[in-house]
């Protein structure tokens, strides 16, 4: 996949992830590519919060995403930030965009928080 994470705390985690080697049959970024790199960045973050509360394994029960746009080449970025960071529930919006700056994909992650 590529994905590269540049920051990560449980209220903010980036990461990049390149185009190419990630595309569906006709050279557009896959849809199930832009959810690994949110799952991704979600995950991580609740990890982090479950660190603090003593209960560090998070484990994805929901995600959702909306591909607003289509990509065909250069770097996608990925930031996570909480919606909710409960004592077994965490919860991420995760916006990604392009080398532009433009929406690619919004996608919500929610992840139980398990004790080790």
């Amino acid at each position: 996949m590529g994905i590269v994470v540049k920051e990560a705390t449980r209220e903010r985690v980036v990461a990049t992830m390149p185009v190419e080697g990630n595309t569906q049959p006709f050279g557009l970024l896959h849809g199930g590519a832009s959810c690994v790199l949110a799952e991704s960045v979600g995950s991580i973050g609740a990890a982090l919060h479950g660190q603090v509360i003593g209960r560090p394994r998070a484990v994805g029960v929901d995600i959702n995403a909306t591909h607003h746009k289509a990509v065909h080449e250069g770097t996608v970025m990925a930031v996570a930030t909480p919606l909710r960071l409960g004592m077994r529930i965490a919860s991420y919006d995760i916006v990604i965009t392009d080398d532009d700056g433009d929406r690619v994909c919004t996608a919500r992650l929610t992840c139980m928080l398990l004790k080790s």
